[in-house]
């Protein structure tokens, strides 16, 4: 397992944290974040891309 993946999967598991605690505490922002860690993290493991170039290609998709 390398840095990424392993980077990645801490995305998942700090993603479906956030969504519980969004879910516990009605806040739409933290559940939010959590589901975008959470597919961030699913998108470094497998890819092998840093956080910060998967956010780069995704600002990139609007344009």
């Amino acid at each position: 397992m390398n840095k990424q993946e392993l980077e990645g999967k801490w995305n998942q598991v700090k993603g479906a944290f956030k969504q519980k605690y969004g879910e516990w505490f009605d806040d739409d922002q933290v559940l939010a974040e959590g589901k975008f860690d959470e597919i961030l993290g699913k998108l470094q493991e497998k890819s092998g891309k840093t956080r910060e170039e998967i956010e780069d290609e995704v600002r990139n998709w609007k344009s």
